[in-house]
């Protein structure tokens, strides 16, 4: 394990550490939630949550893939249009942390539809942690400090506007939410 750890922690080896670390994140936090919620009755949440990451890494890693070749094919790069590389990376990525915190609102809402004040505190707490987990993904593909900024700051603010106003949340990303 010493020899792993060494290459992982090496300056070379950033953007590996940042997926295992996205990733090992995501695990632990879905397995942390469904243990928290099973005893207050809301394993749903839960299991939704786990489902919609699947769906966020898969969608996430597909526009990223799409993002990249289209800033390849416009010749968008750091040195010659750094303007356009980098307001087309923050644009995609809070399209995407948006929709996750605008899921995120819908599944919490609907999981404290009939529960007590205390579970209803305990699912929405999960919310606004999930949010940050899928602002810790989003910074996997999204490198920079200004994407991570924008993006951690976005996916808590779009939570609880969502939560305030599901409405808005279902108008903007529904049509995605019922594909699934």
């Amino acid at each position: 394990m010493g020899q792993f750890s060494k290459w992982l922690l090496h300056e070379d080896q950033k953007e590996w550490f940042d997926y295992l670390f996205a990733l090992l994140l995501n695990i632990v936090f879905v397995a942390f939630t469904a243990l928290l919620l099973w005893p207050l009755g809301e394993v749903t949440v839960a299991l939704r949550l786990a489902k919609g990451y699947w769906i966020f890494w898969t969608v996430l890693i597909a526009t990223s893939a799409v993002m990249v070749l289209s800033q390849r094919m416009f010749r968008m790069d750091l040195h010659e249009r750094f303007n356009a590389y980098v307001i087309s990376g923050v644009a995609l990525s809070a399209f995407l942390q948006l929709g996750w915190s605008a899921f995120a609102a819908l599944v919490i809402r609907s999981g404290v539809a009939d529960t007590s004040v205390w579970v209803t505190i305990v699912v929405y707490v999960v919310g606004v942690v999930a949010c940050y987990v899928a602002s810790v993904i989003v910074g996997v593909y999204y490198m920079g400090s200004l994407y991570r900024l924008v993006n951690s700051a976005l996916a808590i603010l779009a939570f609880i506007l969502f939560s305030i106003w599901p409405s808005a949340g279902a108008a903007v990303y529904g049509w995605f939410f019922e594909l699934f």
